[in-house]
């Protein structure tokens, strides 16, 4: 008599077979394109408790598992001042989905909170700081975030309409102020509408960014009206209907860029001009 399968078993033979090609197939791709792991990686993956990290770490709990790569994983929470409900909604699904995981606390949300300019922006870099730190203190050399296909298209679009400059979101990143570390992003080539197919099949819920700037934040893409993360995804759906490789063509255009046809540039914080070479 076959033995019933929980729950996390479930989903996890679900993207293996179901959701193989929509899902496991561009992990294990950016994986391999980006180099994002190597042998003997310690590996935090860090937890937010959206769709993108929560799904992150289910990949990444199948890849350890079953990986001829050697490497260790610490799955993390951090907690920067939720509520009593979106924290337990966040540790309820890791369990659901039997992730062990590490949770720490911090106060990101009650100092951004008290800022008026930027808050989104310092929220997010103080996070990312604060989960640099637990990862190093735990020994691991890499965090690894859950960005995915969409994210990296619609960065793009936004630093071109709005920043003036042309930026693509790198797959992995070595960080500048914990020396030894790196940032990997495991859903690079992971499309967004597959994740919450994913999500939807298996009749999950998860939260959203949790703080009061929630629904006028410019850089969260939490869902919420004004932001202009949110105007460029749908300006991207829009133009997607006309011409289905829109999103395909943003994504390939930041891995073929022709230096030879860009006036300017900046690299490590240097501004260039063509002029450099140009009487060549």
């Amino acid at each position: 008599m076959s033995r019933e399968l929980t729950f996390s078993q479930k989903v996890e033979s679900g993207l293996l077979k179901e959701f193989r090609k929509p899902i496991w197939r561009p992990f294990m791709r950016a994986i391999r394109t980006y180099e994002l792991i190597q042998p003997g990686d310690h590996i935090a993956v860090c937890i937010s408790g959206g769709k993108d990290s929560m799904l992150m770490a289910k990949l990444m709990q199948i890849l350890h598992r079953h990986t001829e790569v050697p490497f260790e994983v610490e799955f993390l929470i951090m907690d920067p001042g939720y509520n009593p409900i979106n924290r337990s909604k966040v540790e309820a699904n890791a369990k659901l989905l039997e992730i062990p995981y590490t949770l720490f606390e911090s106060d990101i949300f009650e100092i951004a909170n008290s800022q008026e300019k930027n808050p989104c922006f310092l929220c997010a870099k103080m996070r990312r700081g604060c989960l640099y730190g637990k990862a190093k203190e735990l020994g691991c050399n890499k965090i690894a975030l859950g960005h995915h296909f969409n994210d990296v298209i619609e960065t793009t679009v936004m630093a071109m309409f709005y920043g003036g400059q042309l930026q693509g979101m790198m797959p992995k990143l070595h960080s500048k102020n914990f020396p030894g570390m790196e940032l990997i992003r495991p859903l690079y080539m992971v499309h967004e509408p597959d994740i919450i197919a994913w999500k939807n099949a298996n009749e999950l819920s998860f939260i959203q960014c949790a703080c009061r700037f929630t629904e006028n934040c410019t850089i969260c893409d939490n869902g919420g009206g004004g932001s202009k993360r949110q105007e460029i995804k749908q300006l991207l759906k829009r133009l997607s209907r006309d011409n289905p490789n829109i999103e395909a063509n943003v994504f390939g255009s930041i891995h073929m860029v022709q230096m030879d046809t860009m006036p300017g540039w900046k690299k490590n914080g240097v501004e260039h001009s063509f002029l450099e070479w140009y009487g060549e």
